[in-house]
């Protein structure tokens, strides 16, 4: 899969000959075995683990030599190997056994075919996401977002959600990290080789590869504006995950010039307009490629704002089809599905307006539009012609399900994006929380999962979602869950040995370091593993804030513990770089080696060693800036104990008992403050409950008491914080109701989204005119619970109908400054249809000192319609 590495710059040109003639190798196999090609292909035998140890069983050097790539691993096996694998009756056996059980999965129709295809038969979703993190073998991923990504994939094909996803092929992908003498990191970036991938390029309908393109502008030598447009061309590859396919887009290809070839090479590189290079290609070109395929998605979810020039591509598409653009537009936001998952404005693309003019000046008039009009609708606030257009901004004003990914980040974006909908109420601000969840049959190790499959039965693969099923964890004998957890920290430590003398060989090490790896950290130790990007707020150093108390931690002979490290800082994230600098120096403390161990290169095969293989996992992030987190779920299914902040998701799983907080959700502005308050609170925590619970052993020597936590772990965390859940979260919240607007729109000639665009036009003329002229009441005195108020008010309406309002009375507890607090709604009824005078009683509900007012929403069809500024309050 590698060819060569560099750090800087274009890869030398090292094998460079003139007019080479190319031809492509595919592995060729003995009939009897070839099925292997059917199963490479499709990366179901990601998460089976039947089939992953079919692979593994070929080789088991070489599988692991190859990065558990099956398509490397049958191209470099031997063939004497492969006439032999032949000829064995029981490779043979375990090869038709999971051709068979791939061929049910395909077949069979699973939960969404049952629940809902009578009603949604037609419904078809597309994913758009930046990366996708599908298993190692593909490094097209950087890190949470695209784990995230990849388990909804897996996820949405075990449910037998129809659902195809857009993507980028990265030549290049995201970097590799090596470390420096004095542990400063590097990147290295790997040139991926497609054809040598689990994935197939497209043809066309002549049997070559496709060739679709975008245009972009160009500015001619000599002039300063933009005078032409250059076609880009891309070609797609496939990748088959289950039930479903993603499509991944590479412009490197020789029709593109080097400029153009190079939007596709890296994950998050370059500059800010490479940046918008690649978000039109995602959005726009990924558009257009299902128009190629003859897929018509009824739903679109973009996740993260970086596809969000989808909208576009899909207005201009409905323009042509005769729609205007204030049509086209509500046809698309009715479809459409935006999933943030950052909680600072600082994670946003923003791009300039200088840009938005460059690239997007042909399409405004394609569409009917101006440019300010497109750059209103990313601005914050629109008619600020200094800020920049916001991607996230666009997203949300052009989808209908906005989603934060945790019940505490759904608290944060609806104060991060209040400024959006002027006058309504941080709580209604239209954004949810859907919190996000991991792919259980892909995280979970081999000794757990055939527990499983011994004491619950295999409905924790079908319906991981299930909590009765899950409530069969207490069966598992103690004994034999953790001796199976035991084998786990053994082979984590045994892995950990090997990569830390492969890093030192690397860096040149003597032979005395290479050997004294052999006997690194403890298979026996209690063991704490922390795992994730280093950025600032994720606080990588804070369990060495105390150097000493924690060395006393680490060193005690009885009750041994040691820490397992590993993350990536951002290329350009100085900050992170000095904080894993600041950790390798402390892994060479005399007194701590051995101890702390910091491991290379994190990525999806390091965390599953360590989510499977630690006692405890570490997260202390300053809240509230963990957006959700995963890893921590990751780990719980496997019986790891989280010890973390609440934040994140950590707020909803953490119930006492099944692993630690590190304090009780306060925030801080004082930040050396905190650290040290947080870092005395984990070292309590560690000295006074871990270690003790640990280490307190019966005369059998298992840790009941740390068995219980375990199990209380598993069976609180697992049915709610897998991707299962978060599907048919997505499905009942989302999907379905897209889906019914898609068709609700189109039918009759898009006559539906007419009638609205016209009517939301006039809503928006008129509202200026309307008015609360009076409101009365019959409140005298003080009331007791269940007590009824009387509300009355008279309104103004202008040229809109009482079919087009909603009157509501609003109601809470007042603060000193007459503010209303836990608010409740009830709309007003027209008592005189011709003086428009509305009414509603209220019950008392509360103790204390309470008040109402009355407003006005838009309301269509008997729907609560929540615009920007389309709000009137009393």
């Amino acid at each position: 899969m590698v060819d060569r590495i560099f750090t800087h710059g274009e890869p030398e040109d090292l094998y460079k000959v003139n007019n080479p003639k190319a031809y492509i190798v595919v592995p060729k196999l003995p009939e009897r075995i070839n099925k292997l090609i059917d199963i490479a292909y499709n990366l179901w035998w990601v998460w089976n683990s039947s089939a992953f140890e079919l692979f593994r069983r070929i080789d088991r050097d070489l599988w692991e030599e190859v990065y558990h790539n099956p398509l490397q691993l049958l191209g470099k096996v031997s063939r004497q190997k492969l006439f032999e694998l032949a000829e064995d009756e029981s490779f043979i056996a375990h090869l038709n056994q999971v051709y068979d059980e791939l061929q049910k999965y395909l077949t069979v129709q699973p939960w969404f075919f049952k629940e809902f295809d009578k009603e949604h038969h037609n419904c078809k979703i597309v994913y758009f996401s930046m990366e996708y993190g599908l298993t190692e073998a593909i490094p097209m991923y950087c890190g949470g977002l695209g784990v995230l990504a990849g388990d909804l994939f897996k996820s949405a094909s075990d449910m037998g959600l129809p659902m195809v996803g857009i993507g980028l092929a990265y030549r290049y992908g995201y970097f590799k990290q090596h470390l420096t003498d004095d542990g400063w990191q590097q990147e290295e970036y790997d040139e991926i080789h497609f054809f040598r991938l689990p994935m197939r390029r497209l043809p066309d309908s002549s049997g070559n590869p496709l060739r679709l393109f975008i245009t972009i502008p160009v500015v001619e030598p000599g002039k300063t504006t933009t005078t032409t447009q250059e076609k880009v061309f891309f070609e797609v590859w496939e990748v088959k995950i289950g039930r479903n396919s993603l499509f991944l887009l590479s412009t490197d290809i020789p029709e593109n010039s080097l400029e153009n070839r190079r939007i596709t090479y890296y994950l998050y590189g370059g500059d800010h307009e490479m940046r918008l290079k690649q978000e039109i290609l995602l959005g726009i070109g990924g558009a257009k490629l299902l128009r190629e395929l003859n897929i018509s998605p009824t739903v679109w979810h973009m996740n993260e704002g970086h596809s969000a020039f989808v909208v576009l591509e899909r207005i201009r598409q409905l323009v042509k089809e005769g729609l205007d653009f204030s049509q086209a537009r509500e046809f698309v936001i009715s479809t459409s599905i935006f999933t943030t998952h950052t909680p600072v404005p600082a994670g946003i693309d923003v791009f300039s307006p200088e840009l938005i003019k460059k690239y997007f000046s042909s399409y405004c008039n394609e569409v009917g539009i101006t440019l300010d009009e497109l750059l209103s609708l990313g601005r914050e606030s629109p008619n600020d012609p200094h800020q920049g257009f916001s991607m996230a901004v666009f997203a949300i004003r052009n989808s209908h399900f906005v989603n934060a990914v945790s019940r505490l980040h759904g608290i944060i974006s609806r104060n991060m994006w209040k400024q959006l909908f002027p006058g309504l109420p941080r709580f209604e601000v239209p954004i949810v929380h859907i919190t996000n969840g991991v792919h259980t049959n892909t995280w979970i190790s081999n000794e757990f999962a055939a527990l499983f499959d011994r004491y619950i039965g295999p409905q924790w693969k079908e319906e991981p979602e299930n909590q009765t099923v899950w409530q069969r964890v207490k069966e598992i004998p103690d004994a034999e869950l953790w001796r199976s957890h035991e084998r786990r920290r053994e082979r984590l430590v045994a892995f950990v040995r090997k990569r830390l003398k492969q890093q030192l060989e690397r860096a040149g090490a003597t032979r005395t370091e290479i050997e004294q790896a052999e006997e690194v950290l403890d298979p026996e130790a209690l063991t704490i593993g922390f795992a994730r990007r280093f950025a600032e707020y994720k606080r990588g150093t804070l369990i060495f804030r105390d150097i000493q108390r924690l060395k006393k931690i680490l060193l005690n002979k009885e009750r041994p513990v040691q820490i397992i490290i590993s993350g990536k800082a951002h290329p350009h994230d100085n900050i992170g770089k000095e904080l894993i600098k600041y950790i390798i120096q402390v892994t060479r403390d005399p007194e701590l080696k051995g101890k702390v161990v910091f491991v290379e290169d994190y990525d999806m095969n390091v965390a599953h060693y360590m989510v499977q293989g630690c006692d405890v996992w570490l997260n202390l992030p300053r809240r509230p800036l963990e957006a959700s987190g995963t890893s921590g779920m990751k780990a719980a299914i496997n019986g790891v104990l989280n010890i973390s902040v609440l934040d994140g998701w950590w707020c909803e799983a953490y119930n006492g008992e099944n692993g630690w907080a590190v304090g009780g959700g306060e925030e801080y502005t004082d930040y050396n403050l905190q650290d040290e308050i947080e870092s005395r609170i984990l070292y309590d925590i560690l000295e006074k409950e871990v270690i003790p619970l640990f280490y307190t052993r019966g005369t059998d020597g298992l840790p009941r008491g740390w068995i219980r936590k375990m199990k209380e772990c598993m069976m609180s965390i697992g049915p709610k914080f897998n991707s299962n859940r978060l599907i048919e979260d997505y499905t009942r919240m989302f999907y379905l109701k897209a889906d019914s607007n898609y068709w609700w729109n189109k039918n009759n000639n898009y006559q539906n989204v007419k009638i609205f665009a016209e009517w939301i036009n006039k809503i928006y003329s008129c509202w200026d005119k309307i008015k609360i002229l009076e409101v009365t009441d019959n409140i005298q005195g003080s009331y007791s619970v269940g007590d009824k108020i009387e509300v009355r008010c008279k309104v103004n309406l202008g040229k809109l109908s009482t079919r087009d309002v909603s009157v509501q009375v609003y109601w809470g507890y007042l603060d000193s400054k007459s503010r209303i607090s836990e608010p409740k709604l009830k709309e007003m009824e027209v008592m005189d249809e011709q003086n428009l005078v509305y009414k509603v009683e209220i019950e008392v509900d509360r103790v204390g000192h309470c008040g109402y007012v009355v407003r006005i929403l838009p309301k269509f069809n008997n729907t609560i319609i929540y615009r920007p500024n389309l709000i009137k309050w009393q």
